[in-house]
């Protein structure tokens, strides 16, 4: 591999710099979205493999021409669609260090892997989760950290069931049976089935009218399933569910989880952070008795794509089930804490500590909670914009950062409407102004709004409803003139 020349990296470096300080700066002003032209599309996706190398400040030029005036949209203020954050800058400058060093960050002595056992006890701290040595490790998401907490939790639950799912597989063993409501991310379901537990082992428990899991109905689900010669292992419940920002009732859960000897595992991909909110924070007790929380610094924290983490509370549940180096030697090596390969599934593993540590270092845990509690007030604010609206209504409390609303369509038979609400979401988007998202709860299309950007204001939040009111009723006119 030929090198290039210290001063043309150099030179090229600080080209990048300004690229990506004149993107940053000018995201306010452009839309928020819109649709990759054709010809550009075609450019993207036609590329042809090239037979000869071009030199570096052409490739940047390339990429502010063809990539740059086309983003997903998550950096602006307007953007309340999914849960994509815009990228911290701190985090954004430390990426590019983290590459320059490139490390695989599976074990070893050397700063990377100090650093993350460092970013994870601060992440645990963070969010109140109790954490010992070694009991956390980062990955690319939270649907990874999903995967690695339901299988030491499976583990667990076979051990204590007389077999070793290591060595024997689920083959000989009676079903694990999981728990969980309709507003479960899906990763849920897709770590249950990818660990061969089957989905239909993994229960729906029925949630009340403000989304959060009925504890009664899942007491009467285990008691049936053990009735049934099942064998229920694990509950898993929601900080902030993806729809509305549900938080599960977490105690009442722990309470029936220590009760069945169940494992506890708390999604809190997103809405975990909202428990710096003093407003909100009485919403999350509980989460720190879970055995297991998955949460997602590139969510709230705005660490950039990608960063997960999973947090257990017994470190030897997660290594015993990774795990291939011999119990005897463990202690041998790295102060007793061993590789972070034998806690996860990757080997190979990117650089992800130093954009967490940057990003939280950057703005303090003080600075950190301001920004939850910003966005958690401009939601609470949006929820009361849509309640004095007469056209439009709530479709479910405002508990976190999210709002999921509604427009009434006035004149229109409810089935009208419910179409209008369903093509709302693209129309949005479409003209550039703000970018929401839609979803369907109770039956009844919705939007959804997430609010994770501190810089967002309440005019913002005008806009949105001005556009959502503007699209309404262009879309409204196409169904009356059909």
């Amino acid at each position: 591999m030929s090198e290039t020349p210290r001063e043309d990296f150099r030179a090229a470096a600080h080209t990048a710099a300004d690229l990506v300080a004149d993107y940053l700066g000018a995201v306010a002003d452009r839309p928020v979205w819109q649709p990759v032209d054709e010809a550009a599309r075609e450019r993207l996706l036609g590329a042809p493999l090239p037979a000869a190398g071009r030199p570096l400040e052409e490739l940047l030029a390339a990429v502010g021409e063809q990539v740059m005036p086309y983003p997903m949209g998550n950096g602006h203020p307007r953007f309340f669609g999914w849960v994509n954050s815009a990228p911290a800058p701190a985090g954004v400058l430390a990426t590019l260090a983290a590459s320059a060093m490139n490390p695989s960050s599976a074990g070893g002595d050397h700063a990377d892997v100090h650093l993350e056992r460092a970013v994870v006890r601060w992440i645990a701290e963070l969010v109140g989760f109790p954490h010992g040595p070694g009991a956390g490790i980062l990955t690319s998401g939270t649907s990874m950290a999903t995967v690695l907490c339901l299988a030491a939790a499976r583990g667990r639950a076979a051990r204590r069931a007389g077999w070793d799912v290591r060595e024997d597989g689920l083959a000989a063993m009676p079903p694990l049976v999981a728990y969980a409501t309709g507003e479960a991310h899906s990763c849920v379901r897709k770590a249950v089935e990818l660990l061969g537990l089957g989905s239909r082992n993994l229960r729906t428990v029925p949630a009340g009218p403000d989304g959060r899991m009925d504890v009664a109905a899942l007491r009467r689900a285990v008691a049936a399933d053990r009735a049934a010669g099942l064998v229920p292992f694990l509950v898993a419940a929601s900080a902030g569910t993806v729809n509305t920002g549900a938080v599960d009732p977490l105690d009442a859960v722990a309470d029936l989880c220590a009760e069945e000897e169940l494992w506890l595992h708390v999604d809190g991909a997103y809405g975990a952070f909202g428990v710096l909110d003093p407003e909100i924070a009485h919403r999350y007790a509980g989460m720190e008795r879970a055995d297991s929380l998955a949460l997602d610094p590139h969510k709230w924290l705005g660490v950039p794509v990608d960063c997960g983490c999973a947090l257990v509370r017994d470190a030897s549940e997660l290594r015993g089930t990774f795990s291939l180096v011999p119990p005897y030697l463990r202690d041998e090596e790295a102060g007793g804490l061993g590789w972070f390969s034998e806690y996860g599934m990757e080997q190979t593993r990117p650089f992800r500590s130093l954009k967490v540590w940057a990003t939280i270092a950057h703005r303090g845990r003080d600075g950190i909670a301001a920004d939850v509690a910003r966005c958690t007030a401009l939601a609470r604010r949006l929820g009361e914009l849509v309640e004095k609206d007469p056209e439009l209504e709530l479709a479910a409390p405002v508990e976190t950062s999210i709002v999921a609303f509604r427009h009434r369509v006035p004149g229109l038979p409810e089935e009208d409407a419910d179409a209008v609400n369903r093509a709302l979401p693209l129309a949005v988007q479409r003209r550039g102004r703000a970018f929401v998202t839609g979803t369907v709860l109770g039956g009844r299309e919705a939007l959804r709004a997430c609010l994770l950007n501190a810089a967002t204001t309440e005019e913002d939040l005008e806009v949105l409803l001005d556009e959502v009111r503007a699209a309404t009723a262009e879309l409204a006119a196409g169904l009356r003139r059909g």
